[in-house]
Order: C-alpha cells, then structure tokens, then sequence
C-alpha cells in the first residue's frame, strides 16, 4: 500500500557548541562508536528541566549543558560517566540513562549527580542509552549495549516509584529510545540495528503481548535513535545516517521529513519546546542543536 510522499521540513540552525567547549580527543567511547575518532562532543538527551531550560548531553565527554540561548551554554554537571538519555521526572528533578552506571538523578539546580538504579539483581547493565517517564512515576529505559542484529539480547525495563522493576521486552536488537504515545496506552522503541519501531501494549502486571513493527526507517549504516510525541499523538524520530527526522502519525503513516543535512547526517534525539510546535534536535556531527516548526494537522 502506497501513502501519500511526506512533507519536507528544512532544521535550521538554534545554537552551536561554543569553542570552548571543543577540545577533540580520543576516549574509549569513541574507540568502540565512532570508529576511534578524536571527537570533541557527542550531543545526546535534550530535554527541558522544570524551569524551562533546555539541556543535552555530552556522551564521551560525561556533561551535561544548558542551553540558554543561541549562543549561550553553561556546563551543569561534568562526572565520571557516559551520559545519553535525560528525562524529567517528578518532582522536578533529571534522570540521566547513563551507558556506564545505570539510572541516575541530576539536581537541575545544584548539578548534584546520584545513583538511581546501577544494577539489575546485582548484576550491571549491558549499558543504558534513554528513558521516558509515564505519569505515574514510573520510568521506563532501554539497555542497549553493543546489541545488534548479531545479538539480539537488547532489553526495555520499566522501575516503578516503589522499586518494582519489570523487564518489558529482551530480544530487542540495539533498543534505543523510547517514547509513549499520549495515552501512555503502548510504548515506542526504536530498535537501531534492524531500522525499525517497535510499539507494543503497556499493561500494570508487565505481560507483554503483541508486539508490533510500527514503522520501518530506510536502511542504511545506522538506524533510529531518540524519538519524541507530540501533543497530536504525532512520533518523531531521529534518523542519524540519513540526517533525517520522521514525523509519523498515530497510524504509523509518515507525514513529515525534516532535512538536517545542511549541518550533518547525525542527528541523534529530539524534544519538543514548550511551546509544542518546535522541535529541537541534537545534531551530533556537527555539535549543534537545530530547530523546526511542525504544522498543526
């Protein structure tokens, strides 16, 4: 069956990593993603905190930036770690999906890092890429590791505010992000290394049962990545290797393809601006995060 062809949507530029802040060097992170390049960043996670503020992540680097402004980036946070996915959670404070320590709390306003959840029944994480929060205060998470069609071992977990941990799926080949549709009725993961989005049902006694390819990325040397819900249902996802962004409705039809590729052909995660027509996407290649309008339906 054939749709109509997307609407494309051109990013333009919102603000660029400072100078200063770009220091290239090699890092184990980069040995094992980035083919051992010296790179001075690897922008991750925006996501707005209580106030208002726009923050990303920093993998290799283990920061978190705020963005104030086009040209304005303040370091919060800088620590021992590999920083990717960062949600918000009750109360006001940030989760971080950390790829080295698990599941951990930032103080928006002090920087202050603590742990969350670092292990699993005692045992460590393949290594954690992003995490979402539905309104009851649970936070569900994807370990991902090097997972891939070679292995596919990935896992989405769900913690409750009680403790409770349930593990949702475990044949997941690279699960990356993860996203809720708005009525937190089924969960969206992209699953990186086989190019798709996998949306399944969310139940309270963690029975998972069929599990859907809701949308296919076009193939090529990475797949889907970070993705975000709009205040239409709408997914959006980000498509490094392609240095695309797809919009998709609720039916899984692809109504939008916003072209990042005057900036580079990484973009890795998205989010939505309070204003709930930006979106705001990190551009990994080029250190940069950029900017679209989305119309109404």
């Amino acid at each position: 069956m054939h749709f109509p062809a997307p609407v494309t949507i051109t990013a333009r530029l919102f603000s660029s990593l400072p100078q200063q802040f770009r220091t290239p060097r090699h890092t184990s992170w980069s040995a094992a993603n980035r083919n051992g390049q010296a790179i001075d960043s690897f922008l991750e996670g925006p996501c707005f905190d209580a106030a208002g503020r726009l923050l990303v992540t920093d993998i290799p680097n283990g920061r978190i930036f705020i963005i104030g402004g086009p040209t304005s980036w303040q370091v919060l946070a800088e620590y021992d770690g590999w920083p990717n996915g960062l949600a918000l959670a009750p109360g006001g404070a940030l989760t971080i999906a950390d790829y080295r320590h698990g599941l951990l709390t930032l103080d928006p306003a002090t920087g202050a890092i603590a742990p969350l959840l670092e292990t699993l029944l005692s045992e460590g994480f393949r290594g954690l890429n992003d995490c979402t929060y539905a309104r009851d205060g649970a936070v569900l998470f994807t370990d991902q590791g090097q997972t891939g069609l070679q292995d596919p071992t990935g896992r989405v977990l769900r913690l409750h505010p009680d403790g409770r941990i349930d593990t949702l799926i475990r044949n997941g080949p690279s699960p990356n992000g993860v996203a809720l549709n708005r009525a937190e009725t089924h969960a969206y993961v992209a699953m990186t290394r086989s190019c798709e989005i996998w949306r399944f049902p969310l139940r309270p006694d963690a029975q998972i049962g069929k599990a859907n390819l809701f949308f296919r990325i076009p193939a090529g040397i990475s797949g889907p990545d970070g993705m975000a819900v709009d205040g239409h249902d709408r997914l959006f996802i980000a498509n490094p290797g392609h240095g695309l962004v797809w919009g998709v409705d609720a039916h899984g039809v692809a109504k939008f393809v916003i072209d990042c590729t005057a900036f580079g052909r990484t973009p890795t995660n998205c989010c939505f601006a309070p204003d709930g027509t930006t979106l705001l996407i990190t551009e990994s290649q080029s250190g940069s995060v950029l900017a679209a309008e989305v119309p109404a339906p």
